[in-house]
C-alpha cells in the first residue's frame, strides 16, 4: 500500500484509487456503519483507453483527485458508472471536468438517473446494453445488466482478460480496512453478511438469478465498490447462495419494547421457554438496538416474534419502527407471533399486521395480556414456544 497516496495494485494496468471513510458512522441516514466503509474506484489502463470504474461520495473528491495525479494519469477515455447512487457517481462531474475528453458510459436507465441526480449533459455519455464489450486495446471490458441489485439501472463490470468483476454493491461490505485485498474470515463475512442483510436481501430472488451470471462467468477475483477485494470469489458467492436459500435456522429473532415491565416479563419467560425447548434466541431490546445487528439477524432465521406495549391504542413507536423494517428487508421468515400487553384498550395488533403485508410466513398464536401478565398468560407463552417448537420440527431444524 502507497502510504501517501493510497493507491493499491490489483495487478498489471489495474488499481484501486478510493477513498476509505473511517469515521463514517450512518449511511442514508439510517444504516449504522460501526467499521466505517469505502467508497471503491478503480482505473484500468488499456494499450489504447483509460476506464475509470466509479468515482467515490462528494465528500471524498480531493482523495480521488490526489489519487489520480499520483498514478500521473493524463487521460480517462471513459467513466464507468455501474450504479447512479451518489456513494459511487458522487465525483463523476469533477472526472469529466478535469478530463474533458473522457465520457460517461452507463445503460440507458442509469444516464436518465445521472442526468437528473448530476446535470452531467447528454452529449457527455456513451450507452451500453447487456453484454456489450467495450475494447480499451489489450483490455476488454464487458457489461452486465444487472436491475434491481439494488437500484433499477444497477450492472456489473467484467474485464475479461483479467478475469476480475466489479459489481458494484452486490459483494460489498462497509468495512474501511487498508487491507484492501482481505482473506477470508470471520470480520470478512460478518460484514458481508450485515451489507447483504441491510441493502440486498429485499431483492434476493434477483440477486439468486445474478450470483449463477457471475458463476458462469469464471471470475478470478470480485472487487465491489464498497469494502474489501475478493481474492477467493467462491467464498463471497457460496455465503450468498447461502443467504438467498429458503434455508432457514433453528432460531427466533425477538425485537422488544417495555414501557414499565410487563412486556418485559413477557419476553424473558418467552426466552426462557424457547431455550428449554433447544431453540436459539436472538432478544433485541429496540431503544438500544443496532439496526444493522437486527436486520442481520433476520437473515436466516425462522422466526420472528414482535414483543410490544400498547402506546395510545397502538404499538409503541419502536416496534412500528422495527415492523417496517422487517417488511421492509422482506427476510425468509416462515413463522411470526407478537406478544405484548395493553392497559384499557388496543390495536397493536392489527397495527403491526397491517405494516408487515410483505411478510408470508405463517402467524403463529398471539399472546396479549391485559396490564401486568398472569398466570393465564404465562400458560399461552409456554403454547406459543411449544407451538414453535413443533414448527421448527416440521421443517427439520430442530
Amino acid at each position: 500500500m502507497d502510504k501517501k497516496s493510497w493507491v493499491h495494485k490489483i495487478t498489471e494496468g489495474v488499481y484501486w484509487v478510493g477513498a476509505l471513510h473511517w469515521d463514517r458512522r450512518l449511511f442514508d441516514e439510517l444504516i449504522p456503519l460501526p467499521e466505517g466503509t469505502s467508497y471503491n474506484s478503480y482505473i484500468i489502463f488499456g494499450s489504447e483507453k483509460t476506464a475509470l470504474i466509479d468515482a467515490v461520495d462528494f465528500s471524498k473528491q480531493k482523495i480521488l483527485v490526489e489519487n489520480l495525479k499520483s498514478l500521473d494519469v493524463k487521460r480517462i477515455d471513459y467513466v464507468i458508472s455501474n450504479h447512479a447512487e451518489q456513494d459511487h457517481s458522487g465525483e463523476i462531474t469533477k472526472v469529466l471536468e478535469l478530463y474533458p475528453e473522457s465520457k460517461v458510459v452507463t445503460n440507458p436507465k442509469c444516464k436518465d438517473f445521472l442526468k437528473e441526480l448530476l446535470l452531467i449533459p447528454d452529449d457527455r455519455f456513451i450507452t451500453v446494453n447487456d453484454r456489450q464489450p467495450l475494447s480499451l486495446g489489450d483490455k476488454t471490458l464487458e457489461f452486465i445488466i444487472a436491475p434491481w441489485v439494488h437500484w433499477p439501472e444497477t450492472m456489473l463490470t467484467y474485464l475479461r482478460e483479467e478475469k476480475i468483476l466489479f459489481p458494484c454493491d452486490l459483494f460489498g461490505s462497509h468495512l474501511a480496512t487498508t487491507d484492501l485485498i482481505a482473506e477470508d474470515g470471520a470480520e470478512l463475512y460478518r460484514g458481508a453478511k450485515r451489507y447483504y442483510a441491510e441493502i440486498m436481501m429485499p431483492f434476493k430472488n434477483l440477486v439468486k438469478q445474478h450470483i449463477a451470471k457471475v458463476e458462469g462467468l469464471g471470475v478470478r477475483m470480485i472487487a465491489p465498490s464498497h469494502g474489501p477485494i475478493y481474492k477467493n470469489p467462491s467464498f463471497i458467492i457460496n455465503a450468498y447462495k447461502e443467504w438467498t436459500s429458503d434455508d432457514v435456522k433453528n432460531e427466533v429473532v425477538l425485537p422488544y419494547v417495555s414501557m414499565h415491565g410487563s412486556t418485559e416479563k413477557m419476553v424473558y419467560y418467552l426466552i426462557e421457554a424457547l431455550v428449554g425447548r433447544g431453540i436459539v434466541v436472538k432478544p433485541f431490546n429496540l431503544t438500544v438496538t443496532d439496526v444493522g445487528e437486527l436486520a442481520m439477524s433476520l437473515v436466516d432465521t425462522a422466526t420472528l416474534v414482535i414483543a410490544a406495549p400498547t402506546m395510545l391504542v397502538g404499538p409503541h413507536p419502536y416496534a412500528v419502527y422495527a415492523a417496517y423494517l422487517v417488511n421492509a428487508l422482506r427476510p425468509k421468515l416462515k413463522f411470526f407471533g407478537i406478544v405484548g400487553s395493553y392497559g384499557w384498550g388496543s390495536k397493536m395488533v392489527e397495527t403491526i399486521e397491517g405494516i408487515l403485508t410483505n411478510v408470508k410466513a405463517e402467524k403463529l398464536p398471539y399472546v396479549v395480556a391485559k396490564g401486568y401478565p398472569k398466570v393465564e398468560d404465562f400458560k399461552s407463552l409456554d403454547r406459543l414456544a411449544d407451538a414453535i417448537a413443533e414448527k421448527h420440527k416440521g421443517l427439520r431444524i430442530l
